[in-house]
């Protein structure tokens, strides 16, 4: 997608602080940090929301699934830590590529964030 904000980042074309790279996954730092580890974690291939995941292409939202544990032992989540996804405009997405939260750093209790 020429003008979506995260595949831009994913191929350089903006900056942000990686955590984390693989074939199929780019992780990066929030800029807008919820908590003291904020990660946002997406797949390279463009898909607006999780409403897109279908049978063919859902290697992708699975390939994040793969990388977030790894993401959480190198960023110190030993204690645990939460994985949010907003679908739509309604639910609080505000970039339109799938993408998870990886939250934690601290104690988050029973509130969403």
């Amino acid at each position: 997608m020429n003008d979506c904000l995260f595949c831009k980042i994913i191929a350089g074309e903006i900056p942000s602080t990686k955590v984390y790279e693989d074939e199929k996954v780019f992780a990066f730092r929030d800029i807008n940090p919820q908590a003291p580890v904020h990660v946002l974690v997406v797949p390279k291939e463009h898909l607006a929301s999780a409403n897109e995941i279908t049978a063919a292409n859902a290697g992708c939202a699975a390939a994040c699934f793969e990388a977030i544990p790894k993401i959480a032992a190198a960023e110190g989540l030993t204690e645990g830590y939460r994985v949010i996804n907003n679908c739509g405009a309604a639910a609080g997405q505000t970039v339109m590529h799938l993408h998870f939260h990886l939250i934690g750093g601290r104690e988050l209790g029973e509130k969403i964030v």
